[in-house]
């Protein structure tokens, strides 16, 4: 709709349909509602729907931790969309650049609702990605090894851990420009040693890797269905995971490729330009291996397969126009033009919303049973395919007429009226496209449901016969074409022939095995129904938008709230099993219950730790920058903290830390006393002396943070660490009342691991943040 209002705008020149101010509104919520709300969302959505079944589970490991995801999400975006109907969205651009977002151009609350509510977003997107790696690594059927694993389980793997190390991040960079709004802190104000270029690094350090997070799970999902509909095996299926692996990690070499102009060094430049060209070399072996399975196999012309066959055509075009924009002189002239406009959405629509259709087209069998139209279903594809070659393909062309982008009208005479008009009535007919499909949608899966009968024949366990809690009994994988290589794997699954036929306890249980070989490990419980996940996303939500709009009752409530729903939701997670052992087969026995490190809530917080390391690294790079802009570093006037003094810090962490895990001792022989959650006392009080000597070393009362850039953004390094002092008092109470009430004890001392680590690591990053200033320096 926001689209179509633009379209509406730019469909004649000197138009007046639409303000500037509105005009700017919309293009920053477009922009904003497709990245975060649209694109990230529906790949995980996909991925928890799918995943499961396909792996062999009965569910990812963390289905609460899925609501809270949900809920944070839906709660949140609605809130955001809403601002649109009060004249508060945001219309600083879907990036925010400063010092177009700063409090001086943008004085109103409409960059704080993107800034704060954006970054609670991504806090979804992240523990989605928490749930999808553990999953992925810890839940696969017995035998299912990382080389029998589908490929669209390799491409969410990887996704998930590039979505844990790039949204950290744009998180960082909206704490530190929401500090400089509501504070005064000079982080990106040039005028005081800031710099606007370093919210670029840090959003295009998430942006540019986003478009890839956005690609891989589509290019997943399309070497999953063109197999079933070739009805052949992928060729090069090792290469393609390969290429899925050099994506992701070359895709954190780009983010310069958006700051070609804003006058950075030429070698870095020059090998921003040449990795921008190299990534197309994995994305092309790809596209091969998807052609040569449809040229060798024997092809269904289903909907699914037009949308897959769209899909090659644009998304080798836009491949085509990203390997001219990564070469720089074609970058400087078509920089901030309607070309850059058409090439991202080759990309992104060619890459992620046909493959999406053809998804659903596809897979729509596994809900209800009952298949999408496939007469209109072509309909679908020829308004959706036609409008948007028709919409977008005129853009290369107003851009290389130099049309720039985010402009709410144009004059005449120029060359612009015809391609705009084109464009205009391409994105008519590809909403036209989008309505047939949801009418098909909503007429299809009327009815009751019914058995799917696995009506493409495929060679993935998805396709298995699945009852409410997933399949009857879990699946031994021998081949990565399990059904194929083992056709009776229908019946015998249905039959209780493999794993996990029975109930031990009446609960939810599924495997955890390894994560290489997949061989069997634990059979565990996982949590149930529950309101707590709904309650802890209505506070969290509430504690951002509230606190947006300086309602600080209703932000403490929310804080509150949330606060009180993690506590119960987790309080009910560890506990001890119903019994030792569980029979998982016939013969076979296998405890009941997981901890140390075959527990998926230890690998939960390691990989929480790594975000929360990334958000550290971030502010730490940010202080970094800005120091490196200085003409004398430090500042004139800065006392740095002595040695001695921060060795003695370094101690009080270290000691603290040591406390905290000598604390649970032996929990899993004897119950721990209830006497040491005493101990739970000092080990903070040692860790909150610590900050508080570095702050005082940090932060004199005569270099407040509105001095300059590097007050500012060590003042944030600072509240990051105060943050997590916070976090660990929260720990130490709730770590506490566990001890004291007995339930940390053999086989249920998951609750100790877990704190123990995340302590550790705050401990270590208060170490860091008391030396950074002196290394820096």
């Amino acid at each position: 709709v926001l689209a179509l209002l633009m379209r509406a705008q730019l469909a004649a020149p000197s138009q007046t349909l639409i303000d500037a101010p509105l005009f700017q509104q919309l293009f920053t919520m477009h922009g904003t509602v497709m990245m975060f709300l649209f694109a990230v969302p529906m790949v995980e959505a996909i991925a928890v729907y799918l995943l499961p079944n396909m792996l062999g589970a009965r569910d990812l490991p963390f289905p609460r931790l899925s609501a809270y995801s949900y809920w944070m999400y839906a709660i949140g975006g609605l809130a955001f969309y809403a601002t649109l109907f009060w004249q508060l969205a945001p219309d600083s651009g879907w990036f925010m650049y400063p010092p177009l977002s700063g409090s001086r151009y943008s004085p109103g609350l409409n960059a704080d609702f993107w800034l704060l509510g954006i970054g609670f977003i991504e806090i979804s997107a992240i523990a989605g990605a928490i749930e999808l790696i553990t999953g992925i690594l810890m839940t696969r059927a017995p035998g299912m090894s990382l080389g029998r694993m589908p490929v669209y389980a390799w491409a969410m793997l990887v996704v998930g851990l590039m979505i844990v190390l790039a949204f950290p991040a744009v998180i960082a960079g909206t704490a530190l420009l929401e500090l400089e709004r509501a504070f005064d802190w000079p982080i990106f104000d040039a005028t005081r040693g800031g710099d606007p270029l370093l919210w670029q690094h840090l959003f295009w350090f998430f942006g540019h890797p986003e478009v890839y997070i956005i690609f891989l799970p589509a290019a997943g999902l399309v070497s999953t269905m063109v197999p079933a509909l070739a009805r052949t095996s992928l060729i090069g299926r090792h290469a393609v995971t390969a290429a899925l692996i050099a994506i992701g990690a070359v895709s954190f070499l780009l983010w310069l490729h958006h700051m070609f102009t804003a006058g950075l060094g030429g070698l870095g430049l020059s090998l921003v330009s040449i990795f921008s060209v190299a990534i197309a070399i994995p994305g092309a072996l790809q596209i091969f291996a998807w052609i040569g399975t449809l040229w060798r196999g024997r092809l269904r012309w289903t909907t699914a397969t037009w949308f897959l066959v769209g899909f090659l055509v644009t998304f080798v075009l836009g491949g085509l126009t990203g390997v001219m924009l990564a070469l720089l002189p074609i970058d400087w002239q078509v920089h901030d033009t309607y070309f850059v406009v058409a090439h991202f959405h080759y990309v992104l629509i060619g890459g992620m919303v046909l493959p999406m259709f053809a998804a659903l087209y596809h897979w729509m069998p596994l809900w209800k049973g009952r298949a999408l139209s496939e007469r209109a279903g072509r309909w679908v594809f020829g308004l959706v395919f036609g409008g948007f070659h028709l919409t977008f393909f005129p853009m290369h062309l107003a851009g290389m007429l130099g049309m720039p982008r985010r402009v709410h009208t144009y004059p005449a005479g120029l060359g612009l009226e015809v391609p705009n008009l084109l464009s205009s009535i391409g994105a008519v007919v590809i909403a036209a496209g989008v309505l047939l499909f949801v009418v098909d949608l909503v007429r299809s899966q009327r009815g009751p449901e019914q058995s799917h009968n696995d009506p493409w024949r495929s060679s993935t366990l998805e396709w298995l016969p699945s009852e409410a809690y997933g399949t009857r009994s879990i699946p031994h994988v021998e081949h990565h074409e399990p059904l194929w290589h083992r056709p009776e794997l229908h019946e015998e699954v249905e039959a209780g022939a493999h794993w996990l036929p029975g109930t031990v306890t009446g609960g939810r249980e599924t495997l955890i095995t390894s994560p290489v070989r997949a061989h069997p490990l634990r059979v565990v419980v996982l949590a149930g129904d529950s309101l707590w996940p709904l309650l802890a996303a209505i506070g969290t939500a509430a504690f951002f938008l509230l606190m947006t709009v300086k309602q600080v009752g209703g932000t403490v409530a929310g804080g509150v709230l949330a606060l009180v729903a993690i506590w119960a939701w987790l309080w009910q997670t560890d506990r001890a099993p119903a019994a030792e052992d569980a029979q998982a087969a016939d013969g076979v026995l296998l405890p009941l219950g997981a901890s140390g490190w075959q527990a998926p809530s230890f690998w939960g917080v390691v990989i929480l730790i790594v975000v929360e390391a990334t958000i550290f690294a971030s502010m730490a790079f940010a202080h970094l920058h800005v120091a490196m802009r200085l003409d004398v570093c430090p500042p004139p006037g800065v006392g740095l903290a002595g040695v001695d003094a921060l060795w003695l810090q370094t101690l009080g962490f270290a000691l603290s830390a040591l406390l905290m895990a000598w604390t649970g001792r032996g929990a899993w022989r004897t119950p721990v006393p209830a006497w040491r959650s005493a101990l739970l006392l000092p080990a903070f009080a040692l860790a909150a002396w610590a900050f508080h000597a570095g702050l005082r070393a940090a932060w004199p009362a005569d270099r407040p943070p509105t001095l300059d850039a590097w007050t500012g953004t060590l003042a944030a390094l600072h509240a990051l660490q105060g943050l997590q002092i916070v976090v660990a008092a929260l720990l130490a109470l709730y770590y506490g009342v566990r001890i004291a009430s007995g339930l940390v004890r053999p086989r249920q001392h998951a609750t100790r691991e877990s704190v123990v680590l995340l302590w550790g690591w705050i401990c270590l990053q208060g170490v860091i943040t008391v030396w950074w200033p002196r290394w820096v320096a």
